[in-house]
């Protein structure tokens, strides 16, 4: 503001040693709310769009299989101008002029949302999700002492006839102790007239398993997000001392991101149109390969990325050694392409991957909720990857020198890539046994009696 306003620039000169108070205080509190509306939208705004396929029709279903892929694509083409033309601003227009062209086009984004109102689906709340999951909890935990029934089907649950919305789920065989909450007691009150908190429909009992159930995958995506933090940190760092001219054009360091964006937009193109028709037909698969599956692939995406990061930061330090001076201008900014591409490649599988899984795979009252755990394993990724190096750092300096030096010339963050590639390839072991004991859910098509291990089998397949 202080470009079109020139009173509220923080001082006369053309650069100020510090800004004014009020200046810290405004730039924070519009990256808060930017914080906030991001948490607010983002969750709710992309599951609100998956909801718009219906899972019953199966053209719809196809499609709603596809909506994870082509959303992404389109985040990251506005990724592209964002990094692009918008920096390109920034640095050679101005920083008001760029803030405004971004305003206009979110306030254009927001009129078209409202103008498409009428003609979204909606589904109906149905109240706290968390609700019951504390009733199958509570109901369980009062049951403890009663015998398990010898046939599943015992359990109780609403006719399907009876049921408003949402689907009933089959019976997994996994975390029996919560079947508990369904067992239906010997006494005179009715089914109907029972509280709640002291019996539970089995599907609510699967919906509190298919939350348990996502912990472990949860867990183990962490390693991957502390490998996607290291694109919009150490990769740019590393971009800004390196040669970014291109004839007597330069790059702007934030445009390098731009690499990460094509990459998934290439490898989400090439497993929409190429892998996913010759997967189906390979393994009858309607979705080429199962999510966890993909997941997979992305997070070995990830570890070859840091393979790769390393090789090249070593080739870096090469060079600065013969040459301390202008040793990393000898070096295009391009050499950093192949782990910017492979990174985003990995996106395409892992990061979409993780909003299917978590979108596909709670109960259908948390869908919104769903894409919000997809979130905070990015968020807690970052944290994650601030407090390892905080580590590495203090064992690395006791023991002569540090890996992070005060600056990258002086740093071995080759090393550290090596470290975080051995840390995924743990990881990724530990995931590919995590994903082979997960239970997918599954749909009732039937009756509850109807429901058998075979079916379950065949979800996960699907899934």
């Amino acid at each position: 503001m202080s470009w079109f306003a020139p009173s509220l620039k923080a001082c006369d000169a053309e650069v100020c040693a510090e800004p004014r108070k009020v200046h810290v205080v405004a730039f924070f509190v519009a990256i808060y709310l930017i914080s906030i509306g991001t948490g607010g939208h983002k969750p709710a705004l992309e599951s609100f769009g998956a909801d718009q396929f219906d899972d019953d029709h199966s053209e719809e279903k196809r499609k709603k299989m596809s909506f994870f892929n082509w959303w992404n694509s389109g985040l990251c083409c506005g990724l592209l101008l964002g990094v692009t033309v918008i920096v390109y601003v920034q640095d050679h227009v101005d920083w008001g002029v760029a803030d405004i062209i971004v305003t206009i086009v979110m306030a254009f984004s927001l009129l078209i949302f409202i103008i498409g109102r009428p003609y979204y689906r909606y589904r109906k709340p149905s109240g706290s999700p968390l609700t019951p999951m504390l009733q199958v909890l509570v109901a369980a935990i009062s049951k403890r002492k009663l015998p398990y029934p010898s046939n599943p089907a015992e359990l109780y649950e609403v006719p399907k006839s009876q049921k408003a919305q949402g689907r009933l789920l089959c019976h997994t065989k996994k975390l029996k102790f919560l079947d508990r909450a369904a067992i239906v007691e010997d006494n005179e009150n009715s089914i109907d007239k029972q509280s709640p908190w002291r019996l539970a429909t089995l599907t609510k009992v699967e919906e509190m398993k298919l939350v348990l159930n996502m912990i472990p995958i949860w867990l183990a995506s962490l390693p991957f997000g502390i490998c996607v933090a290291q694109t919009s940190t150490f990769f740019i760092k590393q971009g800004v001392i390196m040669n970014r001219n291109i004839g007597d054009f330069q790059i702007p360091p934030a445009s390098i991101f731009a690499l990460a964006a094509i990459g998934l937009i290439i490898s989400v193109t090439i497993y929409e149109k190429l892998l996913v028709p010759a997967l189906r037909k390979a393994t009858g698969n309607e979705r080429g390969i199962n999510i966890l599956q993909r997941i997979g692939i992305g997070m070995l995406f990830s570890t070859t990325t840091m393979i790769v990061a390393a090789l090249v930061e070593r080739k870096r330090l090469a060079a600065v050694k013969k040459d301390p001076v202008h040793g990393s201008l000898s070096m295009s900014v391009f050499w950093l392409a192949p782990q910017f591409l492979i990174i985003g490649a990995g996106d395409g599988f892992s990061l979409i991957g993780l909003q299917e899984y978590f979108y596909d795979q709670v109960p259908d009252s948390m869908r919104s909720l769903g894409i919000a755990f997809y979130l905070s394993v990015i968020g807690a990724a970052n944290f994650l990857s601030s407090l390892l190096i905080t580590l590495v750092d203090n064992i690395t300096e006791k023991g002569g020198k540090s890996w992070f030096g005060k600056d990258l010339n002086s740093s071995r963050l080759d090393n550290f890539y090596w470290l975080l590639a051995v840390i995924t390839l743990a990881n990724l072991c530990i995931f590919v046994v995590v994903a082979k004991r997960y239970s997918y859910k599954n749909v009732q098509s039937m009756a509850v009696a109807n429901c058998n291990e075979d079916d379950a089998a065949a979800v996960g397949s699907m899934a």
